[in-house]
Parts: structure tokens; C-alpha cells; sequence
């Protein structure tokens, strides 16, 4: 359950700030009441929109079996980990400038008198961040029934709780706990559930025969750590160690690594002034400002 509190942590956490920004930005505008409204309406699109997409995924599951329910896990565990590794990527690019592309946006819609697109705005923010949640935790297990299901959604709501506790304490712009610290600390170990996701889909298709094991077991470390055993089972879900891993596996999992690593220097490559920005910086009280 530890990587199901830290997607819903995480995402929940960029959905608060996402909210914050725009909260903020409205709150100073004349017409507060009015935008507000529709702020909190875009806001709970969104929220419908991931339910929606959450039943969906549940339901398709449902109507599947056997094989074919097998190809559908293994392509949601495939486009999770592709997903989570262009959000990183993207935040390490992006980041810096979210809160000047969120309030551009919702500076056109009041000047333009447009309500509906400020709400269409917080709901495409809101529903990209939870349509995220929901791919991410169904590739990590949100499909299980009976008691570890009922286990899964108390992880869930704990991984909120603490997103929102997280939230306020960052929020007050402390020194020790900071925006920069929070995403540098949370992208490594997003990139981590990335490879563990893209090991399971991997492994999945070593053993349906679409990919050659080419050597299996290449070594057995069982003796030192199993990945059967609970602490294993932790380090497994959020790395994607194996105890017995097959060579293909392995290949897969370093070119992953190497493609991240080249595709990180690339989005850190110095940028034109023109798209340079501010450190995003909370202060108690207030949002980043420029």
C-alpha cells in the first residue's frame, strides 16, 4: 500500500497547488464572489471527470477475463509508467512556470468576461492531475477485491490526509521542508514506481512469451532480500527489484534508466531568456509570486 499513499500524496498535493494558484489569483480580482463560483465548479468537473475515468476502468475490467484481461493489465501498467515519466519530465521542465501559464490563462478568461472558460480552465487542471491518479493506481492495484481493495482506498485516503497536511507546511515556505526539496525528492521516487511499473508489465510479458527471457534467473539474491517477503514486496513495488531477475528484464530496466538520464540533462539544458523564470517560493499566507 506504500506506493498507493505516495501517488495519491503526490498528485493531491499538485492538484492543491494547482487550486492554490488560481485561488489565489482570483481572490484579487474585483469580482471575486462571481469567479469563484465557477472556480469551484471547474474544480468539481474535474473531480467527476477521474471518478468517471476510475468506473470506466473498473468497468471494462469487470466485462474482461483471462487473457484479454491480462493484455489490458499489462498495457495500463505500460502507459502508467510512460505517464508518469513524461509528468516528471515535464515538471522539470514546466514547473517553474506553472503559476505565470495558469494565471495568463485566467487572466484572458476575465478579460474576455469568460467564466465558463476560467471553470473550463481549474477543470482541466484538476482533471489531468486525478485522470493521472487513477491510471497510476490502477497499474499499481487499484483493480484487487474484496479486503485488499477496502485496504487500497484507506491507503488512498491517507495519502490525502497527509497530501493536505504536506500542502500547509509547505505552504509556510519553510526553509527545511521546501517546494524545490518536495519535487526533487518526489520525482526520483515517482521515476523509481515508473521502472517498477514498466518491470511488472515486463515481467508479465516474459512470462506470456512475447519477450525471450534470454538467461532466467540471472542471479538469485533471495538469501540477502526477497521480494516475496514484505519488506522485498515494499522495495519491489516502489524500484522494481527482482530476486531472480531474467536477463531481459535487466536490459529493459538499465535502458530505462539510461533513457531517463539522457532525457533529464536534456530538460535541464540552459533556456532562452525569454522562458526563464522564477523559483516557485510559498510564503505563510500566500501562493509562488513572481
Amino acid at each position: 500500500m506504500g506506493s498507493t499513499i505516495f501517488i495519491v500524496w503526490r498528485e493531491s498535493i499538485e492538484a492543491m497547488l494547482v487550486i492554490g494558484i488560481l485561488y489565489t489569483w482570483l481572490k484579487n480580482q474585483p469580482d471575486t464572489g462571481r469567479g469563484m463560483h465557477f472556480l469551484w465548479g471547474g474544480v468539481l468537473a474535474g473531480i467527476v471527470l477521474a471518478v468517471a475515468l476510475a468506473f470506466i476502468m473498473l468497468k471494462v475490467q469487470s466485462e474482461l477475463a483471462g487473457t484479454a484481461l491480462e493484455y489490458f493489465q499489462i498495457a495500463i501498467m505500460l502507459i502508467a509508467a510512460a505517464l508518469i515519466t513524461q509528468m516528471v519530465l515535464w515538471m522539470r521542465r514546466h514547473g517553474r512556470t506553472l503559476k505565470r501559464d495558469l494565471e495568463a490563462g485566467m487572466q484572458r478568461a476575465h478579460e474576455q468576461a469568460n467564466w465558463w472558460g476560467m471553470a473550463t480552465l481549474a477543470a482541466i487542471a484538476v482533471g489531468r492531475e486525478g485522470a493521472e491518479t487513477v491510471i497510476f493506481l490502477y497499474g499499481a492495484g487499484l483493480a484487487q477485491n474484496g479486503d485488499a481493495q477496502l485496504q487500497f482506498i484507506a491507503a488512498a485516503v491517507g495519502g490525502f490526509v497527509l497530501a493536505f497536511f504536506s500542502f500547509w507546511l509547505l505552504s509556510l515556505g519553510s526553509r527545511f521542508f521546501s517546494w524545490k526539496v518536495f519535487f526533487r525528492i518526489s520525482e526520483t521516487l515517482l521515476l523509481l514506481l515508473a521502472a517498477a511499473l514498466l518491470v511488472d508489465g515486463v515481467d508479465r510479458m516474459i512470462g506470456l512469451g512475447w519477450l525471450p527471457a534470454l538467461v532466467d534467473p540471472v542471479w538469485n539474491s533471495s538469501f540477502l532480500l526477497d521480494d516475496s517477503s514484505r519488506l522485498g514486496g515494499l522495495i519491489a513495488a516502489f524500484t522494481g527489484y527482482r530476486a531472480q531477475p531474467a536477463l531481459m528484464l535487466l536490459l529493459i530496466y538499465a535502458a530505462y534508466w539510461l533513457l531517463i538520464s539522457f532525457l533529464l540533462r536534456r530538460s535541464t539544458e540552459p533556456r532562452s531568456p525569454k522562458t526563464q523564470i522564477q523559483k516557485i517560493n510559498l510564503k505563510p499566507g500566500s501562493l509562488p509570486h513572481e
